[in-house]
């Protein structure tokens, strides 16, 4: 009913409905995953409604269009980078690889690839890393 939101809760009662769901539960919040504890979820509250009020939690196309300044549809991943980035302000390549669910000391290239896909569309001033540290640019 969840699959593929992460969320990040300190309730064990919530941590276990959300795996029961089979969302992904996170021990600490990352700047791409759902906060529950930041949300007002009513109670009592229904499976449907939690679903309903999960996904427009988790839904960034607010976001996309401020970046690009119109609706884009891009790739889940890349969708996720640039959320982490506009959310956070910046990020080194671990915190960007463990926001996105994949260990920070990982040796996979596919954020590399994705990053390298973004600015090939977007240009390369689009995602910077300067000192380390990835921030958004301008398109």
């Amino acid at each position: 009913m969840l699959t593929g939101l992460r969320i990040y809760t300190s309730d064990q009662i919530w941590r276990q409905i959300l795996t029961d769901l089979n969302a992904t539960v996170v021990d600490a919040p990352s700047a791409t995953d759902l906060n529950m504890d930041d949300m007002d979820i009513p109670c009592p509250v229904n499976m449907l409604q939690l679903r309903s009020l999960l996904l427009a939690a988790a839904d960034n196309s607010g976001i996309i269009t401020r970046v690009f300044g119109r609706p884009v549809s891009l790739p889940r991943l890349q969708t996720q980078i640039v959320v982490a980035l506009y959310k956070s302000g910046g990020m080194t390549s671990p915190q960007l690889k463990n926001a996105l669910g994949y260990a920070a000391d990982t040796s996979t290239h596919t954020v590399d690839t994705a990053i390298y896909n973004l600015r090939k569309v977007y240009g390369r001033d689009f995602i910077i890393n300067k000192n380390g540290i990835y921030t958004l640019g301008g398109i």
